[in-house]
């Protein structure tokens, strides 16, 4: 029997997530021993001697097949650690720790796509005290203030005016002159809606748009409507090619609709959530996760 873990920031008796919740019943359907653990259960001992096992709750304990990462950009440093030693044992993380790096910092996401030529919104890095003439000629007003890190349009704030712009940044900079802060281009065309692509292993499984109910944020986890979307083949190549970049074995890659039908990468996401998916396609993104870590284990 195939033995999994799911690393997560809750223990199994505290879980409310919709997608955690489908890998657990997935797994219990496929006869794959699926279990949770936070990072904070395991001990980190480096050693030479014992690559068989690890200590969980301060007891040896037999390494799993393979790991399932479900903390996105919440990863902390600690839990990365955790994943780099469970890979370096051979245990296979989907996705690995690499990748989670690459888009849990959403600048260097957005320098691997667009130093690769991937359409994505111009996106410079916040420098304090921030020179408002520089901001004004190289993204424009209005324009998108995001947290470095942060998921589920959390930390997001659509600044439509200059003025605003100067107050954020004082108060920004007044509470944390060393905070870490991207302005991002606006992209008019796709307020309030964007396309939620689902890829596992360099192919598209699903694809939604989300539609706002109010507001520009288009998020299903804070009300957005969803619904199918069939891709065009451009769409399709620039998720599929992000996530091969991003090196990322399962991604969901969020696409803005530009102009004249083009369309722009807004982030990707390395533990995506797939409640408002399933809605759309039904209920088989967490089987296909689960058949593609079988197989690349090699137990398929």
């Amino acid at each position: 029997m195939p033995r999994g873990l799911i690393i997560y920031n809750k223990k199994e008796n505290e879980i409310t997530d919709y997608s955690v919740l489908r890998l657990l019943e997935s797994a219990r359907s496929k006869n794959i021993d699926l279990s949770i653990l936070t990072p904070e259960q395991f001990e980190l001992v480096v050693t030479r001697s014992d690559r068989n096992s690890i200590l969980v709750d301060d007891k040896t304990t037999l390494l799993p097949d393979f790991i399932l990462p479900r903390m996105g950009s919440s990863t902390s440093f600690y839990a990365l650690s955790v994943i780099r030693q469970l890979e370096h044992c051979g245990v296979y993380s989907c996705n690995s720790a690499s990748a989670i790096q690459n888009v849990k910092d959403k600048l260097l996401m957005h320098q691997i796509l667009a130093y690769s030529r991937l359409p994505t919104p111009k996106t410079m890095l916040a420098k304090f005290p921030v020179d408002i003439s520089v901001v004004k000629r190289e993204i424009g007003v209005p324009l998108i203030i995001k947290n470095v890190t942060g998921t589920q349009g959390r930390g997001v704030y659509l600044c439509e005016s200059e003025e605003k712009f100067s107050d954020i940044m004082e108060l920004i900079y007044a509470n944390n002159e060393n905070a870490n802060i991207i302005i991002q281009e606006f992209i008019e065309t796709s307020y309030g809606k964007d396309l939620r692509v689902f890829v596992i292993g360099g192919k598209v499984v699903g694809c939604m748009q989300r539609i706002a109910k109010s507001g520009f944020k288009a998020n299903f986890s804070i009300g957005a409507d969803v619904q199918p979307f069939e891709l065009t083949p451009e769409a399709e190549w620039i998720a599929t090619e992000a996530a091969r970049l991003l090196n990322l074995d399962v991604a969901g890659v969020d696409l803005l609709f530009g102009e004249d039908g083009k369309y722009l990468i807004c982030e990707a996401n390395s533990s995506p959530q797939f409640h408002g998916l399933e809605n759309v396609v039904g209920q088989r993104i967490a089987d296909d996760i689960l058949e593609y870590v079988l197989v690349k284990i090699g137990m398929k």
